[in-house]
C-alpha cells in the first residue's frame, strides 16, 4: 500500500462515505498527489489494495447502493462491531436506544418512513434516561447530519451509510421483516413488493425503474404476475 492508498483511507476515515464519483474523483487526485499510476476504471481494484492491508484490522472499505436514487456509494465499515455499539463513541444510552426504536419504526412500516412525530412518541417509552422534545429533534438533526438517516418533509429513513455498515444487524434482528431485493440482492427496506400474496418479493425503486424499462407489460421476475405498480423513471 502506497501513500497514493494512504491518502484515499485518510480521506474515507474523514468523510466514512463517499459516492462512486467522488471516489473515483478521488482516486484520481490521490494518485496525481503521489504520482502514482492512475488507471481508470481500476477503483475497486485500488480499493482491494487498501482492503486486503485493513483486513487484520477489521475494516473494510465497502460498495453500497442508494435505495433512493440506485447510485453507488463506498463507506468504510467496522466489521468487528455488528450493532448499534459501533455508534457508541458519540452517542450516548439513551440516544442509541432512541436509534434502535427510530430502526424498529422504519423497518417494521410499509414505505420504509418513520414520522417525526412518530419518533418522537417512541422517545417517551425509552427505559434509559427520558428525552425532552428538544434533545430528541436535536438528536435527530445529529443522525442526519452523521449520514445515519436522511429527512424529507419530515420523513425519515435509513440513510445509505447505515444500511451499508448496519447490513448484517438489520438482517439478523429484522430477519422476519426485511427482505431481499430481487434484482440487486440487496437487503430493501423501500421499494415496491408484488401483490401476489404468495409471492411477495421486493424491489428497490431504481431496480425496479431499470427492470421493467421499455417493458409494455410489466411482469413479477418471480411469478409472472402482472406488476400493478406505477414504474418510476430512472
Amino acid at each position: 500500500m502506497n501513500d497514493s492508498h494512504r491518502r484515499f483511507l485518510q480521506t474515507m476515515m474523514y468523510n466514512a462515505i463517499v459516492d462512486e464519483k467522488g471516489a473515483r474523483s478521488l482516486y484520481r487526485h490521490c494518485c496525481e498527489i503521489h504520482n502514482t499510476q492512475h488507471t481508470p476504471g481500476h477503483l475497486d481494484k485500488f480499493i482491494d489494495t487498501i482492503n486486503s492491508q485493513l483486513q487484520p484490522l477489521f475494516m473494510q472499505i465497502r460498495k453500497g447502493t442508494s435505495e433512493d436514487t440506485g447510485d453507488q456509494f463506498y463507506a468504510l465499515v467496522n466489521m468487528a462491531v455488528t450493532d448499534v455499539t459501533r455508534m457508541s463513541s458519540g452517542y450516548a444510552d439513551n440516544e442509541l436506544e432512541l436509534f434502535v426504536k427510530t430502526m424498529d419504526l422504519i423497518v417494521g412500516s410499509e414505505n420504509g418512513t418513520a414520522s417525526s412525530t412518530d419518533i418522537l412518541n417512541s422517545a417517551d417509552t425509552l427505559t434509559t434516561k427520558k428525552l425532552k422534545k428538544s434533545e430528541t429533534q436535536h438528536l435527530l438533526s445529529r443522525l442526519v447530519q452523521d449520514k445515519w438517516l436522511n429527512e424529507k418533509g419530515g420523513e425519515y429513513t435509513l440513510s445509505t451509510r447505515c444500511i451499508i455498515e448496519m447490513e448484517p444487524y438489520i438482517s439478523t434482528m429484522y430477519q422476519d421483516q426485511v427482505k431481499v431485493c430481487q434484482i440487486c440482492h440487496s437487503i430493501a427496506i423501500q421499494g415496491q413488493i408484488c401483490e401476489n400474496p404468495m409471492c411477495g418479493i421486493k424491489i428497490h425503486n431504481p431496480c425496479v425503474a431499470r427492470y421493467f424499462k421499455g417493458r409494455p407489460e410489466p411482469q413479477c421476475p418471480a411469478c409472472n404476475d402482472f406488476w400493478p405498480h406505477e414504474i418510476p423513471e430512472i
